[in-house]
């Protein structure tokens, strides 16, 4: 081969890493939204670029050469310095409009932000925002969002991170449940019923370990990690579980249980990038998103006080 260009485009780099991470030219080519055959005949020009066999076929797809694998960190390093150059471009628009992505939980988009985005939908109509319900974390360094709500403080570099508030948690399950199988008065009662569970997420497992209960897996009668499932699954009548109070409380056809335990709450925090932090607009959603989810918080206080009190 004769090298034709010793400097590369970064779309041409951006296949090879598609490739490589797939191992796939059909999987990499519906990633990139290209066609097979486009993407084919990017890698090739990648390779006359270089001089070099990038890819190797076998039986399962393509693998590295070892002159690709030589080269991946380098593309992963140039994928990330082109990353941040987008971000600071980006994070330096000075409109209070434009679009904001905002990545959450299913069962936090579904339960807590709907409200909150109409507020802010409101106060700046000229934001328009994209909700992401995911139960992965995404990558806020690939713009895959601009803020993310999380339950965990992100340890990513370059990442701003801002705890707003806490949410409680409680003991719940349906009423019809409940007239079946009775009402346990105490922690001891719990276990002579049906619990619904995560399957392999083992927090439930451990906060309760944590408080004292001696529980395995198999003392969950149904099991699932979608939480948005889950929640469906009390409030169907599955058994017994384990709710944000906010949530448990607003169902009228769940009951709240008083065991006499206080289960932790969990945190809630924001991140962004620290280069679109700076963009106004989605400063601007970042405090409005932290005021909506801290009278959230605030809200499940006084309620519990008032339940208190009552």
């Amino acid at each position: 081969m004769a090298a034709t260009d010793p400097n590369p485009d970064w779309s041409l780099v951006r296949s090879f890493l598609a490739v490589a991470e797939t191992g796939s030219l059909s999987e990499a080519a519906r990633g990139l939204g290209c066609s097979q055959p486009t993407l084919g005949r990017q890698i090739r020009a990648l390779e006359r670029c270089l001089d070099a066999t990038l890819f190797e076929r076998h039986r399962r797809g393509l693998k590295l050469s070892e002159t690709g694998a030589d080269l991946l960190p380098q593309a992963i390093r140039m994928r990330e310095a082109m990353s941040r150059i987008a971000l600071t471009a980006s994070g330096q628009a000075q409109l209070l409009a434009g679009s904001v992505r905002i990545t959450a939980s299913v069962f936090v988009a579904h339960h807590l932000l709907p409200p909150i985005l109409a507020s802010i939908r409101a106060a700046e109509p000229a934001i328009q925002l994209d909700l992401l319900p995911s139960d992965s974390a995404g990558n806020l360094l690939f713009r895959e969002a601009d803020i993310a709500v999380r339950m965990y403080r992100s340890t990513q570099l370059d990442i701003v991170t801002r705890h707003v508030t806490d949410l409680g948690l409680g003991i719940f399950a349906s009423r019809r449940y409940l007239d079946r199988a009775g009402r346990p008065e105490t922690a001891q009662d719990l276990m002579r019923h049906d619990l619904v569970g995560y399957d392999d997420n083992d927090l439930i497992l451990r906060t309760m370990r944590d408080m004292g209960w001696n529980v395995s897996r198999e003392d969950f009668a149904v099991r699932c990690d979608n939480q948005a499932t889950y929640w469906e699954l009390v409030r169907a009548g599955c058994g017994i579980g384990f709710s944000q109070t906010g949530v448990g409380r607003a169902d009228p056809d769940v009951e709240e249980l008083d065991l006499g335990v206080t289960i932790p709450p969990i945190p809630v925090w924001l991140a962004a990038h620290q280069a679109m932090h700076r963009t106004p607009r989605i400063r601007r959603v970042w405090t409005l998103l932290a005021e909506g989810l801290r009278r959230r918080g605030a809200g499940e206080g006084e309620m519990t006080a008032a339940n208190d009190g009552a």
